[in-house]
């Protein structure tokens, strides 16, 4: 019949199909792709860059909550972990610094509790096979022995506002406190340090 096209067979006496046009390199997906991975690059870059900066503030801020510069380590890369996953959310909006300590100090707080479970729990302490040490003389030493008992916010208040000389509305913003609750943390707080060390208590 006249104008119409007829498909000629191939060897196997199925039809031949005419070839797919393919997909135009640098098309709408090919660039949407190119894109999304420029994206990530420059959001990685910019995570390696935070890391590198923010790695030797927050092991200390960990080392002065938990007295163990081994598990102050453990702490900074569960920080680095769990802030890597929101990544894509956080930056560039976020106060990266202030988002990074409240991380830190939600995973002392899970990190304490999980240990506190697994403690053994005496009723009597044991005999020590050595008599125990004088006090340290050095102050630091003796201050982060007390600060270790304390409950992980008061530690994380008066690390934040003492240690690090950060305002009441810094710690406020980190800690997702209100100011009057920071204020009345770190008082509370000091008064035990101040009931506990006694005549050692600095008062400068």
């Amino acid at each position: 019949m006249t104008g119409v096209r007829t498909v000629e067979p191939a060897a196997d006496g199925l039809p031949v199909r005419p070839p797919t046009p393919a997909t135009p390199a640098g098309g709408p997906v090919a660039r949407w792709a190119a894109a999304r991975r420029g994206q990530r690059a420059v959001r990685d870059e910019a995570f390696t860059a935070f890391v590198v900066d923010a790695a030797p503030r927050l092991r200390r801020t960990a080392y002065l909550m938990c007295r163990d510069w081994h598990l102050a380590q453990d702490l900074t890369q569960i920080t680095f972990t769990r802030m890597y996953a929101a990544w894509a959310r956080i930056w560039p909006a976020a106060n990266l610094d202030a988002y990074s300590r409240r991380v830190l100090v939600n995973a002392v707080a899970d990190t304490m509790k999980r240990r506190s479970r697994t403690e053994l729990v005496l009723a009597e302490p044991p005999e020590p096979s050595v008599p125990a040490p004088a006090a340290a003389p050095d102050l630091q030493v003796t201050l982060l022995r007390v600060l270790a008992e304390l409950p992980v916010r008061d530690r994380a208040v008066l690390v934040l506002r003492h240690w690090e000389d950060r305002s009441v509305e810094s710690v406020a913003e980190i800690l997702g406190m209100t100011t009057s609750a920071v204020k009345m943390t770190s008082m509370r707080a000091l008064q035990r340090l101040r009931t506990a060390l006694g005549e050692d208590f600095p008062t400068s």
